[in-house]
C-alpha cells in the first residue's frame, strides 16, 4: 500500500535551517502531486508548499523566500528545506501525496505520513 515518511525534524534556535525528507513507497511516485502541510497546537492545518510532476512548484506566501520544496524521483524522496526559520514555523509537518493535476493547490490530498515535529525558539 501507500506509505508516506517523514523524518528530519527537530528543535532550532530561531534564523537556523532544518531539511525535512518524506520517503515515499508503494505507489509509481512520479505521477502524483506532493505536498508538506503543518499543523501548529490549537491551530488548523495549513499548507506549505507544493510540487506537481512537471517540476511547478507553489510555496505559500508565510513561507516563500525562505522554504524550497524538492524532490530526487530516484530515490522516491521529497524533501522541504527550511530557511531562517522563526517560532511561527513551530508545528507538526506532514507530507502529502495527491492524484495530479495542473495545479496541486486543487488537489484533495489523500495519503500522509505520521508526521515530524519542528520547533523553533527565540
Amino acid at each position: 500500500q501507500v506509505q508516506l515518511m517523514e523524518s528530519g525534524g527537530g528543535s532550532v534556535q530561531a534564523g537556523g535551517s532544518l531539511r525535512l525528507s518524506c520517503v515515499a513507497s508503494g505507489y509509481r511516485y512520479s505521477r502524483y502531486c506532493m505536498a508538506w502541510f503543518r499543523q501548529a497546537p490549537g491551530k488548523e492545518r495549513e499548507r506549505v508548499a507544493t510540487l506537481s510532476n512537471n517540476g511547478r512548484t507553489t510555496p505559500e506566501d508565510s513561507v516563500k523566500g525562505r522554504f524550497t520544496i524538492s524532490e530526487d524521483n530516484a530515490k522516491n524522496t521529497l524533501y522541504l528545506q527550511m530557511n531562517s526559520l522563526k517560532p511561527e514555523d513551530t508545528a507538526m509537518y506532514y507530507c502529502a501525496a495527491g492524484p495530479l493535476a495542473t495545479d496541486c493547490r486543487r488537489v484533495v490530498f489523500g495519503v500522509w505520513g505520521q508526521g515530524t515535529q519542528v520547533t523553533v525558539s527565540l
